[in-house]
């Protein structure tokens, strides 16, 4: 059923987050390594949301960093699911 797919999926989702933010690399990704090369990064200017909560995927405050990446990912993945699920449950309601 639907709601069994959902169910096993955001598991899934939930999972991965948590689990693979742990090996993540923390060298430089492909943008910026060309930026650190050709010394673009030089100029390189706090973000505006550099001081919220999940600034550089992290949780602002964990005392573990590869936690905080974890904990990152899991808020991460259900904000963007609440936010998915909520638009098209608007689209869904506009349609009946």
């Amino acid at each position: 059923s639907m709601k069994r797919l959902l169910i096993i999926g955001g598991l899934i989702a939930v999972t991965l987050a948590a689990v693979v933010s742990l090996y993540a690399s923390s060298a430089p990704d492909g943008l910026n390594k060309v930026a650190e090369d050709h010394g673009i990064a030089a100029n390189e200017q706090e973000s505006a949301t550099g001081s919220s909560p999940l600034a550089g995927y992290s949780l602002t405050g964990a005392s573990d960093e590869r936690l905080g990446g974890a904990a990152a990912g899991i808020v991460g993945v259900a904000v963007t699911a609440g936010l998915g699920f909520g638009l098209f449950y608007l689209i869904r309601e506009r349609r009946h």
